[in-house]
């Protein structure tokens, strides 16, 4: 008789990307998984959610309690989604003003961040991103977001051999292959948060 293989519960991951620039590396990044999640892992659903029309954070646009359209959309979204991807690039040795604008309106109460599992991923020049990473991560602290610890991924983009093609996507097989990684460890450290592993 044969034994019975229970699936993996399916985890919705919002997927966020801290460059509105339409050829960004971390786009990329983000494009990359959303592949991978598709076609080499059972249990991961993703969506990549776009922050670029939310306006910029004023509390005077919160009106009775209620919160502009665009903003609730993005905190429905956030609220309804096991895990984040962040591909989180970095400036001025930090994280991106559309992303921490982001991350402060789903923030605001009630915050839609709690409790919920993450992993960041980055590209860029000299370090990869990886100083975005270490803000990102306290910020993490004070939203209550669980970050995974490894695999890190900071891609250094400008080190030969190419590791993007010119419309911004990644074609470097060594890097996608550490992108499964992070989603496989994503999802696992998921599902142990939800007490289903």
């Amino acid at each position: 008789m044969e034994a019975v293989v229970a699936a993996k519960p399916v985890i919705k991951v919002a997927a966020i990307c801290g460059s509105l620039r339409k050829g960004s590396y971390n786009r990329g990044l983000i494009r990359t998984a959303l592949e991978i999640s598709k076609e080499s892992i059972n249990g991961i659903e993703m969506e990549y959610i776009d922050i670029s029309p939310l306006p910029m954070l004023d509390t005077d646009l919160e009106v009775d309690g209620k919160f502009p359209p665009v903003v609730e959309a993005f905190r429905h979204k956030i609220l309804e989604s096991d895990s984040i991807l962040f591909a989180s690039p970095e400036y001025n040795y930090s994280v991106t003003a559309p992303l921490k604008n982001a991350i402060d309106w789903a923030s605001r109460p009630p915050n839609v961040w709690g409790d919920k599992a993450a992993a960041i991923v980055s590209a860029g020049g000299g370090s990869g991103g990886s100083r975005s990473h270490y803000h990102l991560r306290q910020i993490g602290i004070f939203i209550d977001l669980h970050f995974i610890n490894k695999p890190e991924f900071y891609l250094n983009a400008f080190q030969p051999p190419a590791k993007f093609d010119g419309d911004g996507n990644l074609i470097d097989p060594a890097s996608k292959d550490k992108m499964k990684d992070v989603l496989v460890a994503l999802q696992a450290f998921t599902l142990r948060l939800k007490g289903k592993n």
